[in-house]
């Protein structure tokens, strides 16, 4: 007779196999988290027979991470000596950069299934796994042996912990037990919890004592009250909920220079426009370091608690939800506005809800529809339709949506709605009818919504706004990440690029920004993107629009720097023209360079 365990393991396994082979979601007997880590899992093509882990032999190996962790992980591995148990601390984007294992066959076994230092077990590459589910759900869990999605990994459970800098709050890494399947499984959770938080113990004794002091202030003045609070440092942001629900980043940046402009004037409640139009009063409080000013404690108070940002007049009910991240497979960012968006696209995309998304192109509009559509269970992909290539033969538009397969598990995207013909409104109309009687997810992308016409903008019972990446570049940095792990598993950004990222506009959005990476890391010898591999317009920040020609003037000028290594005397003898002339032109373009060196 089985063990209540052992029959556990067998209909969890069962489960998995009918999920894998058929196109419904997983059953509800799976645990939610392991339900949805093997959606995502399905979704992203991962394999379920090998382990496809990349590898990065070079890292910094004194890093405050790994600083931090080494002595955890020598306690544990001399108390686990001769047991099959494993302890490894990884990174936050799951590069596994420590491990101490009590037995041979368990190392044998890991070895064999790259879970071992320089390789990388982040959920995309690996499937479901302890490390991979905490650094995608950003909080402790369990995977029990035939829960993992990768069946080469169902020998053993695993329990791991997210590792948090204690000062800002940021994911640094994952802590994670492994061990072969038994009965020890339920005590390894405490044990995991326990390592990880020794090392945030260690990480804050590593912090500077301008993030001590900072985090020292902010925790004093959010113990009483929950007005919006926000700390800013040189390298820190600290925000309570009642701020980070109202706030970007862009939003940070002014009240900063705000703060910088009061000063040393406490009793002072400055009024500060914000980026979206809303007006703040801010109360400003330099936080003071043993080695000095550490930055800004910024006490706010709004116009008015009830109104929508930017919109006057419009009374709305704060969600507590609201601001907390709505990850979707392949996406990142954790912007008020774009979890309003993936929450309404997730939402419409279960209850097969006509959905109209408007905002500018590349913003992620149809990247949101095709993931939210894959959660749902779905086996194949929406078809999208543009109606901007039916202007010249509108009456082909209504004939290639009937032709779109539809029917329960089915989607299609009508893109650029506003480009449909008045002649053919009806018609589309009826076309979209039809799709969404048939139980198809119908959805419409627009740059504006007043631009779509009245009969198609009634076909839509919802609407949803995907914001402007410039309304959002607080989500810069996840964003990089996601979009170098398409181009390159190894590939990462030097900490010198995110500012130049920072300050270009992105007219053309993500899928500018996507470009711009693929540029910079085309013929890397390395892993590694410099500024000097940016192209020549991220190194510029005009203040105003440039023609053609001052594009093309402005590139050379970059390039031939760059050539120099910003020697300007050098650039100018490349380009026939004067020193004098290279300076005036820099300062004309905005363009400055990485430092040299």
């Amino acid at each position: 007779m089985l063990s209540d365990s052992a029959a556990r393991d067998r209909t969890i396994a069962e489960a998995r196999l009918r999920f894998l082979t058929n196109a419904e979601p997983p059953a509800t007997i799976v645990p939610e988290g392991i339900r949805n880590s093997w959606q995502r899992s399905k979704y992203l093509g991962v394999g379920t027979d090998e382990v496809a882990a990349p590898y990065q032999p070079d890292y910094d190996r004194e890093s405050r991470l790994v600083r931090a962790a080494t002595p955890v992980l020598d306690r544990l591995g001399q108390a686990l000596t001769g047991s099959n148990v494993c302890v490894i601390v990884t990174d936050r984007k799951g590069w596994v950069r420590g491990r101490r294992v009590g037995e041979k066959r368990l190392s044998a076994y890991l070895d064999q299934v790259r879970l071992a230092p320089g390789f990388s077990y982040a959920e995309q590459f690996v499937g479901t796994n302890g490390i991979g589910v905490a650094l995608e759900e950003r909080r402790p869990n369990v995977v029990l042996g035939t829960e993992h999605f990768n069946e080469r990994l169902q020998s053993v459970s695993c329990a791991a912990a997210p590792i948090r800098n204690p000062v800002t709050g940021r994911v640094e890494g994952v802590m994670n037990l492994t061990c072969w399947n038994g009965p020890a499984r339920p005590l390894m959770s405490a044990l995991v919890q326990e390592a990880a938080d020794d090392i945030e113990r260690a990480l804050y004794e590593f912090s500077s004592s301008h993030q001590r002091a900072l985090l020292e202030a902010f925790q004093q003045v959010t113990h009483y009250g929950d007005r919006p609070v926000l700390c800013l440092g040189q390298d820190l942001v600290l925000a309570n909920s009642a701020a980070a629900a109202r706030l970007t980043g862009d939003d940070h940046r002014l009240l900063h220079e705000a703060a910088a402009e009061t000063g040393h004037a406490p009793r002072t409640r400055k009024p500060v426009r914000l980026a979206r139009g809303e007006t703040v009063l801010m109360r400003c409080r330099v936080i003071e370091s043993p080695a000095g000013a550490a930055g800004y404690l910024l006490e706010l108070a709004f116009d008015d608690p009830h109104r929508t940002p930017g919109r006057p007049g419009t009374r709305f009910r704060e969600e507590p939800a609201a601001s907390r991240p709505w990850p979707l497979p392949g996406l990142a960012g954790t912007d008020r506005a774009w979890n309003a968006a993936s929450r309404a696209v997730s939402r419409c995309a279960r209850e097969r809800t006509a959905l109209l998304l408007h905002g500018e192109s590349g913003t992620g509009k149809c990247a949101l529809v095709r993931a939210a559509h894959a959660l749902t269970g779905a086996v194949s992909a929406p078809v999208t339709v543009d109606a901007a290539d039916f202007r010249d033969a509108g009456a082909g538009l209504p004939a290639a949506l009937r032709a779109a397969a539809t029917g329960p598990g089915r989607a299609v995207i009508l893109r650029n709605v506003d480009a449909v013909a008045p002649e053919h409104e009806f018609t589309v109309a009826r076309a979209l009818d039809a799709a969404g009687e048939a139980g198809t997810w119908v959805v419409g992308t627009v740059h504006r919504i007043q631009d779509v016409p009245e009969t198609l903008r009634h076909r839509f019972a919802e609407a949803s706004a995907v914001p402007a990446l410039r309304h959002r570049l607080a989500d810069l940095p996840a964003l990089v990440d996601c979009l170098l792990r398409r181009i390159s598993p190894t590939l990462e950004c030097a900490p010198e690029v995110l500012p130049l990222l920072r300050r270009h506009d992105w007219a053309g959005n993500v899928r500018q920004l996507h470009t711009a990476l693929s540029q910079a890391a085309a013929d890397r010898k390395t892993h590694r993107i410099e500024p000097r591999d940016l192209p020549p317009s991220l190194h510029s920040a005009a203040s105003r629009s440039l023609s053609a020609w001052e594009e093309a003037e402005r590139d050379t000028l970059v390039e031939a720097l760059l050539e120099v290594d910003g020697n300007k005397l050098l650039a100018a003898r490349r380009l026939g023209i004067s020193r004098t002339t290279v300076y005036r032109k820099m300062r004309a373009y905005g363009i400055t360079l990485p430092p040299r060196g």
